[in-house]
């Protein structure tokens, strides 16, 4: 049943349907990324707006799910045409915390600096995101 409810949410998401993607949240619900945490079905709102706001179109692919009682984690593909053109196809992990059959908690989890290179278009931007992503990555390579 939670990955019938999962999986629901992610066509709503990719389908844009905003009405659909709020009522399969709990009125007093909680989302995490970024270090920030957004609260009830505004929080909701204000997440697809900004989400929306970014992407002209995704496809949301499961790579990995797991369930566990009431919590539903879930590994997966974003790929993603962005407003302005450029493309994104990054990998992402959530977890969904399930109650009354509704999502009490959303937490989402990825590399913010995938996101930095797909949004950024400016050459100073664009420069300042990969020289931190070489730093990040001495010692790696």
């Amino acid at each position: 049943m939670i990955c019938e409810r999962a999986k629901a949410l992610d066509d709503a998401i990719e389908r844009r349907d905003i009405d659909s993607v709020v009522k399969a949240f709990a009125e007093d619900c909680t989302i995490e990324m970024f270090g920030l945490v957004l609260k009830g079905t505004a929080g909701v709102r204000r997440w697809l707006a900004w989400f929306y706001d970014k992407l002209a179109s995704v496809k949301l692919t499961p790579i990995t799910i797991m369930i566990q009682g009431n919590i539903f984690f879930e590994e997966f593909l974003v790929e993603a045409t962005l407003k302005h053109g450029g493309e994104v196809r990054v990998k992402q992990s959530e977890v969904l915390e399930y109650e009354n059959g509704k999502v009490k908690s959303l937490r989402l989890y990825f590399d913010r600096l995938e996101l930095a290179r797909a949004v950024t278009r400016d050459f100073v931007s664009r420069t300042l995101v990969n020289r931190i992503v070489a730093l990040s990555l001495k010692g790696l390579q």
